[in-house]
């Protein structure tokens, strides 16, 4: 938490977060084009923010793009603002799914656990429910295998998809087509990657959801700061969290 606060305490390393905010996958000539300031002096901030979690880096070709994580953000919100504002800080927090032009979304945490718990934690229907708003998960996890999202408050599934790559306890990908209303059935297929590293006594988990298109319902990836935030405070804790929406649809 030291090193988020002190990356926010920066007025242009705030700002560099706000232009990611409003356009993510950046390069740094993208970005240094914005600000007065050399292109060296915007590479420190943007290091500080990534040393920080709260930037994300992909090569694509010979660019290398830079991406909001808001899932520290999201932390400090279940740390210590639901305490104090529960009833409207969750509608306030969720910074990644205000995005205007989603293509690909990155999302990365740090879990103190095993990369089998871990893995154990995505794949159980039982342990899954506890942070992802109640949803339980029938699936075959083996490659080329389906797999159902459903609640016991909705009669129909709220989502569906295909195992595409299996490979415990390093990696998943998925299809995944959402089923809750219209408006993302609308939407199509998406793509989900979930990813584990270990590092020392921990794991370093990386999601990325893409094959989005450019604008889509931010429904279909709006819930994931919160969804990774609950993951790890029931792996490190064994508790859920309590704010309202991580409440709403359990």
């Amino acid at each position: 938490m030291d090193a988020v606060f002190k990356a926010l305490a920066d007025p242009t390393r705030r700002e560099l977060l706000d232009e990611l905010f409003r356009e993510d996958g950046q390069t740094l000539t993208a970005l240094g084009a914005r600000f007065e300031m050399t292109r060296f002096g915007i590479a420190k901030h943007l290091k500080l923010l990534e040393d920080a979690g709260l930037v994300v880096t992909r090569r694509r070709g010979r660019e290398k793009l830079h991406f909001l994580n808001p899932v520290p953000i999201r932390l400090i919100h279940d740390r210590w603002v639901s305490k104090y504002a529960e009833p409207w800080a969750a509608a306030l927090s969720d910074l990644k799914s205000r995005l205007e032009s989603p293509m690909e979304k990155i999302f990365e945490i740090y879990i103190k656990t095993t990369p089998e718990r871990l893995w154990e934690a995505i794949t159980n229907s039982e342990i899954r429910s506890k942070y992802q708003f109640g949803n339980t998960f029938t699936a075959d996890w083996t490659p080329g295998g389906r797999f159902e999202m459903r609640n016991v408050k909705a009669d129909e599934p709220l989502g569906e998809g295909e195992n595409i790559e299996v490979d415990p306890p390093r990696r998943l990908v998925q299809t995944m087509q959402a089923l809750w209303g219209e408006d993302v059935k609308a939407e199509g297929t998406s793509r989900i990657t979930w990813e584990i590293e270990p590092v020392g006594d921990s794991c370093h988990l990386t999601v990325t959801h893409d094959q989005l298109r450019e604008g889509a319902n931010e429904q279909l990836y709006g819930g994931w700061p919160m969804i990774l935030s609950g993951l790890k405070t029931w792996l490190e804790t064994g508790e859920t969290l309590t704010t309202p929406g991580s409440l709403m649809y359990a």
